[in-house]
């Protein structure tokens, strides 16, 4: 299994991320490492990401999960994965994958970027909200608040994985 941690920039993706592949004691990827530089050089201008921008992006993302599966390992990575389209792309890559959507409320979206150090310009939030579809019941998602604490998450994601492996 590899699950996909996603939501828009400043949900807390790495932090959850790593938390849950520490837990679970799982291989951990950073998404955003996988950009190409093109992507991080127009986002730290400010410019928000179209979909032929990261179609490149998700291929890498989904090579990584391939990867993950191909060597019985199980992993978490983080990514956007903003459109129902790019997680369909992401699902295209091995059958068991799944995804732990972080949601979070403007405001804290807003706070959290303006105290960080990223390429992500808090300018592009807007961006992100309006590209964002939410998953819906038909795909394999968990919905968790990112501002549950991080031990409840880790809790919550577990209970999630063992409900889904006793099916």
């Amino acid at each position: 299994m590899v699950i996909v941690v996603m939501g828009v920039s400043g949900c807390g993706k790495t932090t959850i991320g790593q938390s849950l592949a520490d837990a679970f004691g799982w291989d951990f990827q950073e998404g955003d490492a996988l950009h190409p530089q093109a992507n991080i050089e127009k986002m730290s201008a400010g410019i928000p990401l179209n979909d032929d921008d990261r179609w490149p992006w998700l291929d890498r993302i989904a090579s990584w999960i391939r990867d993950e599966q191909a060597q019985h390992r199980q992993g978490v990575i983080s990514c956007s994965a903003l459109k129902r389209s790019y997680r369909d792309r992401l699902r295209q890559s091995d059958a068991n994958v799944s995804f732990v959507y972080i949601q979070v409320s403007r405001g804290e979206l807003e706070r959290r970027m303006q105290r960080r150090h990223h390429f992500m310009p808090t300018s592009l939030l807007d961006s992100q909200l309006q590209t964002l579809e939410e998953p819906k019941p038909d795909e394999d998602a968990l919905t968790v608040s990112g501002e549950a604490g991080i031990d409840a998450i880790i809790a919550e994601v577990g209970q999630w994985r063992e409900q889904r492996r006793t099916r």
